[in-house]
């Protein structure tokens, strides 16, 4: 009775060897190919634009303040019709996320009045040194679209006198 049980339980574990052997391996080539993620996944910041290329940051820094984890700074400075970054009074100046504080909560995303920083899907965070791991906005913003000008912008006086635009309900 003993040399029967452990012989089931090698045969059933070769078995199990054997079944794994024949089906479709589930690699992927990752730096080719990326996994996709789930819609909801919460990954690198993205700091948006509107489609004229104005940033939607407004300098408010209400981001910051519902960090729990303290990892964004911003400073804000005023914008005037000469030289225009965002629609509102102010704009960000500097904005900086330290990815090592950060724990992806999404209380950034959650807080901003103009969902300007929103959790992409971006996975890939790689640095050597603690220097790195600070994301300045240049970093963070993204690219210009492809019919939009680049801020600072010229704007004529009046143009711009909400901060905050008319919002919408989320559509996820």
């Amino acid at each position: 009775m003993r040399v029967v049980e452990p012989m089931v339980e090698l045969a059933r574990g070769l078995w199990t060897t054997f079944r794994m052997m024949l089906d479709k391996p589930v690699t992927i080539q990752y730096p080719e190919q990326k996994k996709p993620v789930k819609v909801r996944f919460r990954g690198r910041h993205i700091l948006k634009r509107y489609d004229n290329g104005l940033e939607k940051c407004i300098g408010c820094a209400l981001c910051a303040a519902a960090c729990p984890a303290d990892a964004i700074f911003v400073e804000s400075s005023e914008n005037t019709d000469e030289q225009r970054y965002s629609p509102g009074d102010r704009y960000a100046s500097t904005y900086e996320i330290n990815m090592l504080r950060c724990i992806y909560c999404g209380f950034c995303e959650d807080a901003c009045p103009t969902e300007a920083i929103v959790l992409g899907d971006q996975y890939e965070l790689s640095f050597t040194d603690r220097r790195q791991s600070i994301y300045p906005k240049e970093m963070l913003i993204e690219p210009l679209p492809a019919d939009a000008r680049p801020t600072p912008q010229k704007t004529e006086p009046g143009v711009y006198t909400r901060s905050v635009p008319e919002m919408k309900d989320p559509q996820d």
